[in-house]
């Protein structure tokens, strides 16, 4: 029965976070909430200009509605969440610790978002205030996990190890620095019509899996949550984008794949799993490194998905391809744990 919550909140998430688009994106019209297109970004993305934002709003409340809706089903049908709600207080508070992080994350981006739309800044918060909000959060997230009762972490092929003492306690700043990282990263991400949200449903669905593996039945319905809400923006962020989800969408998704990782006890397996992340990250990184020292392009733009397009590609074509890059990750990060 555990799986019909999932199944529950995938049919929510997606009809709550479609059928927002019919009142969010005219809303978002109205109070002229429309996105500043960076002067040194691609000269045909000018088109974009004034396209809606802020649709991360859609996912959070698909996000919220759908997992509210799969616990109730859950204690009224008396199914493996609920006993895993009533017995298993550890597991329970890692998933939803997870939600929150995602929801937290989002409510950063939409400050951030609010910022650049109604003040006309098109960066948004600054850095400073971004980096202290995040952080603030990712630690906030840790001693909730701490409280929670994880006391381990496991590894593929090494099993459990302990990060309570010695060498092990070396995991909670690394912990930190990779949760504020991973959601960055996606931040990074979300740059062409459908990107972000379709890496990020691959990577929800590989989640899944790996939660039913483990029998992690909250983790399981909140990534199946998290695969509903991009399904239902996919249908309005698909080229040519209708609205865009801003920072508020792409922290939320950001904070929501982390905490996954985190509540299936896999962390470390978001590495293969958000490969796309990741090179999306490093591209930058590397750029603005070699540029300081050289003077010197590496890429044509950054993040490499500009890189991409300034060769050529169409921005179908490069959401086709990171998303099977991601497809191809996140079957690496499956494989140890049904081999485990």
């Amino acid at each position: 029965m555990g799986g019909f919550s999932a199944v529950l909140a995938t049919v929510v998430a997606f009809a709550v976070t479609f059928l927002l688009g019919f009142w969010a994106i005219p809303f978002l019209k109205r109070l002229h909430f429309g996105q500043t297109i960076l002067e040194d970004g691609p000269k045909w993305h000018h088109s974009k200009q004034g396209t809606p934002t802020m649709g991360g709003i859609m996912l959070a409340i698909g996000l919220f509605v759908a997992v509210a809706a799969a616990v109730i089903f859950a204690f009224i049908t008396g199914n493996s969440l609920k006993t895993e709600l009533l017995s298993d207080s550890n597991r329970s508070a890692r998933w939803l610790a997870a939600a929150a992080l995602a929801l937290c994350m989002g409510a950063i981006g939409f400050f951030d978002d609010y910022i650049k739309v109604v003040k006309k800044r098109n960066l948004g918060l600054t850095p400073r205030q971004k980096t202290f909000a995040q952080l603030l959060v990712c630690a906030a997230y840790l001693i909730a996990l701490l409280f929670s009762g994880m006391h381990t972490t496991r590894i593929p092929f090494l099993g459990d190890v302990n990060i309570m003492s010695g060498v092990g306690l070396i995991f909670w700043p690394i912990a930190l620095i990779f949760i504020y990282g991973f959601v960055n990263a996606v931040n990074l991400t979300d740059g062409i019509d459908g990107l972000a949200s379709s890496v990020t449903l691959v990577v929800c669905c590989a989640f899944m899996v790996i939660a039913g593996v483990t029998k992690s039945f909250g983790a399981n319905m909140l990534a199946a949550a998290g695969a509903g809400c991009c399904i239902g923006f996919i249908m309005w962020n698909t080229h040519p984008a209708k609205v865009f989800m801003g920072d508020t969408g792409s922290l939320l998704l950001g904070g929501l794949v982390v905490g996954l990782s985190f509540a299936v006890d896999y962390p470390i397996l978001l590495i293969p799993a958000g490969i796309v992340y990741l090179l999306e990250a490093l591209s930058v990184v590397l750029q603005v490194s070699h540029y300081k020292r050289t003077k010197k392009r590496i890429f044509k733009m950054t993040p490499i998905h500009h890189h991409f397009e300034m060769c050529g590609w169409s921005e179908e074509k490069i959401v086709f391809v990171f998303s099977f890059v991601t497809l191809l990750g996140c079957i690496l990060a499956i494989l140890p744990v049904l081999i485990h």
